[in-house]
């Protein structure tokens, strides 16, 4: 006999991982709950997985701001599994010549919305009596490279959230899971690095013998939240083949 169905909160839903991450969540069983900015794309996710049996709601959010993210979790009847996505690399410059700007919108949307999404709901995942929290963290964690120091900095600063709350919620009815993935191909977040020039975001796979897509990254987090309650996957790097570390990457050509 099926237990009663539980909720996920899916941040940056609207398109890659976050997409692919709810529609696998769906297929599991779970009722999805859908935020990213654009309620377009998240209607039309919402659809595909109602069309495949699955239930879905859609709440167009910004993970940034405090007061819509505080409004969005009173709405919430329960919440057993957060899973933080939204987030996002702007630019590729070095240091010397990087916009601060780029550097804070990355801190705001990787790391403090993490936290605001985190802190909101932290009460309905502790009521749960088994809440799991998700943090979308990246192989650019733990290895910094040329032109990504923006990026690393604030994906580190994902990790220690997800480190540091690991540590504070111990022994509570809490599990908190931090997914790194190396190369993933989707269909918006090189582009967006590279402020829209398609060349150059093409160029970061070209000749890369079958890249990680958004749906392996989305198995691995169905995988580790569904786990029996007393497991914990605290830190799980997942990389395609091709890639052995962050400059180690086999290409055909």
């Amino acid at each position: 006999m099926k237990g009663p169905v539980r909720t996920a909160v899916v941040t940056g839903a609207s398109s890659g991982i976050g997409a692919a991450t709810a529609r696998a969540l769906a297929r599991d069983g779970f009722e999805v709950v859908l935020t990213a900015r654009r309620a377009d794309r998240l209607e039309s996710v919402a659809k595909e997985i109602r069309n495949d049996g699955g239930a879905a709601r859609v709440f167009p959010l910004d993970v940034t701001d405090r007061d819509a993210v505080l409004a969005f979790a009173e709405q919430l009847s329960a919440c057993d599994v957060l899973v933080n996505n939204a987030g996002g690399a702007y630019g590729t410059e070095h240091i010397e010549n990087a916009d601060p700007g780029d550097w804070r919108s990355m801190y705001e949307v990787n790391v403090v919305g993490a936290l605001h999404m985190t802190q909101a709901l932290l009460p309905s995942l502790r009521a749960s009596g088994d809440g799991v929290v998700v943090v979308l963290s990246s192989t650019a964690s733990f290895t910094c490279y040329e032109g990504g120091g923006g990026y690393s900095a604030a994906k580190h600063g994902a990790h220690v959230l997800a480190e540091t709350l690991r540590l504070e919620v111990c022994g509570e009815p809490l599990r908190v899971i931090e997914i790194a993935p190396g190369m993933v191909h989707t269909e918006e977040f090189s582009l967006n690095r590279y402020r829209g020039d398609l060349g150059r975001a093409d160029a970061v796979y070209a000749g890369v013998p079958d890249p990680l897509v958004a749906e392996d990254v989305a198995d691995v987090v169905t995988w580790a939240v569904t786990r029996p309650p007393h497991v914990n996957i605290d830190l799980l790097v997942v990389r395609p083949r091709a890639q052995a570390a962050q400059h180690k990457v086999h290409r055909t050509s």
